[in-house]
């Protein structure tokens, strides 16, 4: 990679094209390599451009942004930001194109919104060049050649206990990944993942169809029961546990960001530390920055179990590495053992294997 970033910008809008490269313009430390209208000029623009990272529409004429990305993903892979147009369409490719291997999302800012909408996309395009694109590092089996099953009778029963998650770039398959191993009966899980505003709803409805436990988008005030997931909404509002032990409840609060983001992971571990104390189990999965960090070590000193993804398995090791460096993390674990940890952890029929 060049001193400076190359980026390619795709989208078969010229307006929207010239307002990113204006947005990404005005970093020194970035370059506007080429521009294409569709995924036939952008296919042609990669070989000849060789760009560190390509900004993608996902919805385009001749071929759509998901079936391109895959093509990418397959024959080139590159560091690939998605900009996406609020429509439901929209969000749940955009999801998909998460899981396919897109390194992050924003959306399309509304008229008269452009500045703010893609004030933070230059950092988003120097930490996406630097993401280490190659699949994710195989766990090796357990002892007995077999993962727990967490749905045979008897394995599993919560405890009163709670499970919170942290996530950021990458998060959208790593949380895909954990979530699809938990029970129909879990213990009652939070979770903030970094996510623009009208891409969570999407997001949750796509672990719901995937998962047994039912998930949904956090709302204010609800009542935390087992085999539920709580997603923060991504944009507006800080994801808290709220309530006292036997009645914990979601709060939604309208706050500044912290550490740069709303929702932000801190916010809601600190809460856990604060309210569940050692009743509780939490995860720092990947993502770039160090959100989380501070508020899972809140978490450990009040005696909750907690745990990190490890560098093998993530796609940016940011969030996981520093919040091991600050001794927040009791282990780090690749990605397909995250969920056997947690699950283990606020397990009655497990105890005494801390």
């Amino acid at each position: 990679m060049s001193a400076r970033v190359r980026v390619l910008i795709v989208d078969d809008s010229r307006t929207m094209r010239a307002l990113i490269a204006h947005a990404l313009s005005k970093d020194p430390n970035i370059e506007i390599a080429g521009e294409a209208g569709d995924a036939i000029e952008a296919r042609q623009a990669i070989r000849e451009l060789d760009p560190d990272v390509v900004t993608l529409d996902v919805e385009m004429p001749k071929m759509n942004g998901l079936d391109f990305l895959e093509k990418i993903m397959s024959l080139r892979p590159t560091p690939v930001i998605m900009i996406s147009n609020l429509t439901r369409d929209g969000t749940q490719a955009t999801i998909k194109a998460l899981e396919i291997g897109a390194v992050d999302c924003i959306a399309k800012p509304q008229p008269g919104e452009v500045e703010e909408g893609f004030l933070h996309l230059p950092d988003i395009v120097k930490i996406a060049a630097k993401t280490r694109l190659r699949p994710l590092a195989k766990a090796k089996p357990l002892a007995n050649g077999n993962a727990i099953n967490w749905t045979a009778p008897g394995v599993y029963q919560p405890d009163n206990k709670i499970i919170a998650f942290g996530s950021s770039t990458g998060g959208v398959e790593a949380l895909l990944s954990v979530l699809q191993k938990f029970p129909e009966n879990c213990a009652p899980t939070l979770i903030t993942q970094h996510m623009p505003a009208g891409f969570t709803r999407s997001f949750a409805e796509r672990l719901d169809r995937n998962c047994r436990p039912h998930v949904t988008e956090a709302v204010d005030g609800e009542t935390l029961k087992p085999g539920r997931i709580y997603l923060a909404p991504g944009g507006a509002m800080h994801l808290e546990l709220s309530g006292k032990p036997g009645s914990l409840r979601c709060r939604l609060v309208a706050a500044d960001p912290v550490n740069g983001h709303r929702p932000s992971v801190d916010v809601l571990f600190r809460s856990v530390a604060k309210l569940a104390g050692g009743h509780a189990a939490g995860a720092i999965l990947t993502g770039m920055g160090s959100d989380g960090a501070e508020g899972l070590l809140q978490m450990r000193n009040a005696g909750a179990r907690t745990f990190g993804q490890n560098e093998a398995t993530s796609l940016v090791y940011g969030m996981p590495r520093v919040a091991f460096s600050v001794g927040a993390v009791e282990a780090q674990l690749p990605l397909t053992k995250i969920a056997d940890a947690v699950l283990a952890a606020t397990n009655a029929l497990a105890q005494g294997e801390r």
